[in-house]
């Protein structure tokens, strides 16, 4: 407990001063506490409950797109403002008129988010194993590509955001500790719904779906509030990040599924999933290799990471937090009592 307290604290001087610490990384960061939320989200359905979602970056471009239509429908006529003739109006957003829209579009993102993961777990939900980690792509791909022709938001061409009221550097700090309280919102919420029932029962759906329902759990109501806590807290990450670019194009930013939708579910292996610190982890290594690989190894990034996911599945299945308990259990509380070892041991001698 004491050294979890540590890292608690160490996290979050960590996020408190890194901008100033490392100013030229300020952008890199902020994508980080994004990707520490991707990999925590995804770890509530395919670690802690095993249900392994390839779509859940829906919820994220869904975010991204609510939290626009909100912003900007404060002021001006969506339809209007994604017209060749409303290109100029992206600047025209008063500073009272932007974090109105800004606050309100977040929240919208966020309950919009949930209330489509309700509506998505009635048919998902009816889907076990690879069948629901393959519907759940298919969701993903799917989403990109109708969005794309819905040309009230922009179409496939894509919509720029408001224009944020101030200088480059003040708006860099102020979307870096959005992200950061986001991503420890997150963390926050998770460590408390993972200690109290709820906790227990999406890991007895994960370890024996049928004797959960036969102990009386409601199986699927508990499925389809893990996947709304997920949807939440990713509508959120998608309002903040769209904001952060300043343009929407439906494939590459609001529905990267080859690269964000991968890199959540990399991420929460990597670290070990089904535990709380296991998708931290993960998230840390993986995107520094990431972003490491994409500076110095420019055309070699696809080829570094694929490497990376191939070890830690092949060798690693358990995680980096799993090999470290079975490496030094002494650091985790693992240790097994010497005398009942003992006591063990000339029983099975006898």
């Amino acid at each position: 407990m004491i050294k979890e307290k540590y890292l608690h604290a160490g996290l979050l001087v960590f996020g408190v001063l890194a901008p100033f610490l490392f100013p030229n990384y300020t952008v890199q960061i902020s994508l980080l506490w994004i990707m520490i939320l991707f990999a925590l989200t995804w770890d509530t359905l395919g670690g802690q409950m095993g249900y392994n979602s390839l779509g859940n970056i829906v919820f994220f471009g869904v975010g991204m797109y609510i939290s626009a239509i909100v912003q900007i429908g404060v002021v001006y006529d969506v339809a209007l403002y994604t017209s060749p003739d409303g290109a100029a109006l992206t600047g025209n957003f008063a500073p009272a008129q932007y974090y109105t829209g800004l606050a309100l579009g977040i929240l919208a993102a966020a309950v919009g988010c949930v209330i489509l993961a309700v509506l998505f777990s009635q048919v998902f939900f009816g889907l076990r194993g690879p069948y629901f980690a393959i519907g759940t792509l298919g969701l993903a791909l799917a989403a990109g590509e109708l969005v794309g022709a819905w040309d009230y938001v922009g179409g496939g061409g894509g919509i720029a955001l408001p224009v944020f009221p101030s200088d480059p550097k003040s708006q860099g700090i102020f979307f870096y500790y959005l992200c950061l309280v986001s991503a420890l919102a997150t963390y926050v919420f998770l460590r408390w719904l993972y200690n109290t029932r709820f906790g227990l029962a999406i890991n007895a759906i994960r370890d024996d779906e049928e004797k959960a329902e036969a102990m009386g759990i409601h199986t699927k109501r508990h499925k389809t509030a893990a996947w709304c806590t997920s949807a939440f807290f990713l509508g959120i990450s998608g309002a903040l990040f769209g904001n952060m670019t300043g343009f929407i194009e439906p494939l590459e930013v609001a529905f990267p599924t080859i690269t964000f939708g991968i890199f959540m579910v990399a991420m929460a292996l990597l670290g070990g999933k089904g535990t709380l610190w296991g998708p931290i982890l993960g998230a840390i290594v993986f995107h520094l290799i990431k972003e490491v690989t994409w500076t110095y190894l420019l055309g070699w990034q696809w080829i570094a990471l694929g490497t990376l996911i191939i070890i830690n599945v092949v060798y690693f299945q358990q995680g980096i937090l799993g090999w470290a308990r079975d490496k030094w259990p002494d650091l985790f509380g693992l240790t097994v009592d010497e005398a009942m070892s003992s006591g063990s041991e000339k029983r099975g001698s006898s």
